[in-house]
């Protein structure tokens, strides 16, 4: 997994971006093949001035499915970053799910066909004049 982490008014410590890509691994292992990119933005939105801004906003590019974004504030960085970890993991897995139940459900055809093991039942029982 290819992970960019950049910060916006905040110091970008190595202990830091080494525990947000911890926790993105962690969360995202198993769903590491349909993994295009991951993009971390961490930051202070107010500064110096303080108070419970601190930011991370995670957007995960993935195959065949849509961009997850998460984004979560808090006073203290690490914590903000566990939490967004652990949204962007479960919403993952259902971009994942979605996508895969869409192709596997025929969404955007508009006349899918029934399976084969349905088209000609042996135990459906035809009157003569029905039969084809």
């Amino acid at each position: 997994m290819k992970v960019d982490i950049q910060s916006q008014d905040f110091p970008l410590t190595s202990a830091l971006s080494d525990h947000a890509k911890r926790r993105l691994q962690f969360v995202l292992t198993r769903r590491s093949d349909r993994i295009q990119r991951i993009v971390v933005r961490v930051g202070d939105k107010n500064g110096p001035r303080g108070g419970v801004d601190k930011f991370c906003r995670i957007q995960v590019y993935l195959l065949d499915a849509p961009v997850a974004v998460i984004e979560d504030i808090g006073l203290d960085m690490y914590a903000v970053i566990d939490r967004a970890a652990d949204r962007v993991g479960r919403v993952v897995v259902k971009h994942l799910d979605r996508s895969r139940a869409g192709r596997r459900h025929g969404r955007g055809d508009a006349n899918p066909s029934p399976p084969d093991e349905f088209a000609a039942a042996p135990w459906v029982r035809h009157s003569e004049g029905e039969r084809a």
